[in-house]
């Protein structure tokens, strides 16, 4: 089920028409109605998230091209059957650690990168575990389409040592789980993790 409200369906999908149009046409009386088409987005995206349009208008500039969706890479770390998490400063809840992939990664390496960065410790990936639309389940990014993955991964060394954006690091068991960031991490998720610590053969579980 995609839980995305229907306007954030709405402005994407115009944001994703205009900018589309930009990138591709030449025509200036085409151009025009997309930059009119974005700014209908910026607006709809202002009424809905407080944010001002400005400030919208510079997430959307930072993405040019084709619009396409992002991707959000997570490692799910475990050490003695408890799985590895983060607390974010942005909004206090708890996730696996990760974030956007950044371009000329190898998937794998960006999630392995991204646990580093965000906890300390150093880690090796084993399997997918799934590959999700960041819709579906949770609490949707503000702007940007995304499909999420998550990697099983094994605990190499390391200790403690989370980066500016991360308030704590911690391992939990899965009875333990404490308040998630929904659009980082959802519960289903963090099931679906503990399925594949259980179960080596457990096929990748997609959207």
């Amino acid at each position: 089920m995609n839980s995305a409200p229907q306007w954030l369906h709405w402005a994407r999908t115009i944001q994703a028409v205009a900018q589309n149009g930009l990138t591709f046409s030449d025509n200036p009386f085409d151009r025009d109605r997309y930059e009119k088409l974005r700014e209908l987005a910026v607006e709809i995206f202002a009424a809905h998230t407080g944010e001002s349009p400005s400030a919208i208008e510079q997430w959307f500039a930072v993405q040019p091209g084709y619009a396409t969706p992002k991707v959000d890479v997570r490692g799910a770390c475990f050490r003695e059957g408890r799985v590895l998490m983060v607390r974010e400063r942005a909004d206090g809840g708890w996730c696996l650690p990760g974030g956007w992939a950044d371009v000329g990664n190898v998937p794998s390496e960006a999630a392995v990168r991204e646990v580093k960065e965000e906890s300390g410790f150093e880690a090796v990936a084993r399997k997918v575990i799934g590959v999700f639309d960041a819709n579906r389940g949770g609490e949707p990014f503000a702007a940007f389409h995304a499909v999420k993955l998550i990697y099983l991964c094994d605990v190499v060394g390391g200790e403690p040592d989370p980066d500016h954006e991360i308030l704590e690091v911690g391992f939990f068991a899965r009875d333990a789980i404490p308040p998630l960031s929904g659009a980082r991490t959802t519960p289903a998720q963090v099931a679906e993790c503990f399925a594949h610590l259980d179960d080596a053969n457990r096929p990748t579980a997609f959207d």
